[in-house]
């Protein structure tokens, strides 16, 4: 498709594209001629997912660079960022390869190689070999950063907390994620047309997580406050 096609399928104008590839967020289109610029699908649902980025989760450009190349989020960054974050490295997963390195992470967090390892033994993430060393998505980057800010807020081995504790959280998230699943096909297969159904899943997901976040922090000190009364242990 030509650029008008492309402002059209985006709602997005040109400059602003043209913005995009300057901060090298998207990939370049395929120029089978000097003045000439073909864009695809994947230029389409780059653009979509850069969007919601800055809409939904305030980043700006030189953040979601930031983050596409590995770097860590300044500030809070909810958990749906990091699909349309690992959405648009995959659309340029040719050039770039996989995108954050374990070895990167260590200077901030020196047990992360540890800390990956034992997520990886539990199924919780996956480690990417390469040539360059040991890589991780985005997302499992991410929930290293995080068990290593755990540490830094006292959860370590000198009260029996380690990575492999969170081992029941597989079982709780397939649990729900079924759940969500099931009852979703349920109530809409049939009833809207499928773009409409992803458009829905896209925008309930963060605001299910920030619902299933707030039903979990009042049940940990309903029972941390119950079990503290009666001196029982858990």
């Amino acid at each position: 498709m030509k650029m008008r096609d492309l402002e059209a399928r985006t709602g997005v104008n040109r400059e602003t594209i043209r913005v995009y590839l300057r901060h090298k967020l998207i990939p370049e289109p395929d120029r089978p001629c000097r003045n000439v610029a073909d864009y695809s699908e994947t230029h389409v649902q780059a653009i979509l997912a850069i969007r919601q980025l800055q809409q939904e989760s305030r980043l700006t450009l030189p953040q979601i660079s930031a983050m596409m190349a590995g770097g860590a989020a300044q500030g809070p960054v909810g958990a749906s960022a990091f699909d349309k974050l690992e959405q648009l490295v995959a659309h340029r997963a040719g050039a770039d390869g996989p995108p954050v390195a374990i070895a990167s992470l260590l200077d901030e967090y020196p047990h992360a190689e540890e800390d990956a390892r034992i997520l990886a033994s539990i199924g919780i993430l996956r480690i990417i070999e390469t040539a360059g060393g040991d890589m991780l998505t985005l997302s499992a980057a991410q929930m290293v950063r995080i068990w290593g800010r755990m540490r830094q807020a006292g959860f370590d081995q000198h009260l029996d907390y380690a990575p492999d504790i969170l081992g029941f959280y597989i079982e709780a998230a397939d649990f729900v994620g079924r759940w969500e699943a099931t009852t979703f096909l349920q109530r809409t297969q049939g009833r809207i047309e499928v773009e409409e159904a992803a458009t829905m899943v896209e925008r309930a997901l963060p605001l299910m997580l920030d619902f299933f976040g707030l039903l979990r922090q009042q049940a940990f000190f309903r029972h941390f406050d119950t079990l503290r009364g009666a001196g029982a242990e858990p």
